[in-house]
């Protein structure tokens, strides 16, 4: 039994939308405030598989999908924004978040860099201790006045390179 880092273009369209709709399933307004966002993303990523590949990857546990991180470039080299980083709510608790989000600092310190940044909710403890672990530190705190509110203030994080 082992964790590995797979290519998205060796899944199924809507691997992501599976991943991240069982990663939330413990309470259904994700789906439901997030749900069409996240079939655009799958979208946008199995129909750009290079941009997939290199921006992104499956993490599996004997051969099964259990989760996946993605993150935008387009801000180098000031930074790269992590975007989604999820486990499926069956393996969580496992530590196979920070394994997973360890491996894509790993992979996104190679590039010309400065920084790291991600943001993530107040309700989601697990997450900012996560963050955290990893050498993230909070920059701030916003207000969160979106459909979402029910998941917390915005924290800012960052990881200086």
């Amino acid at each position: 039994m082992s964790i590995e880092f797979k290519k998205v273009s060796d899944f199924n369209r809507g691997t992501l939308l599976e991943l991240l709709t069982a990663a939330y399933s413990y309470d259904y307004r994700y789906t439901q405030c997030w749900g069409t966002d996240w079939q655009t993303f799958d979208d946008f990523f199995f129909d750009n598989l290079q941009i997939a590949d290199k921006c992104g990857f499956i993490t599996t546990f004997d051969n099964k999908a259990i989760g996946f991180v993605s993150w935008d470039p387009r801000n180098m080299p000031e930074h790269v924004e992590i975007g989604h980083n999820c486990i499926a709510s069956k393996y969580k608790g496992n530590r196979y978040g920070k394994v997973q989000l360890q491996e894509a600092v790993n992979r996104i310190i190679k590039n010309d860099v400065q920084k790291i940044i991600v943001t993530t909710n107040s309700m989601l403890i697990p997450a900012q201790r996560m963050y955290e672990s990893i050498g993230f530190r909070e920059l701030k705190r916003r207000k969160n006045e979106g459909n979402s509110d029910f998941s917390g203030e915005y924290i800012d994080y960052e990881y200086l390179i």
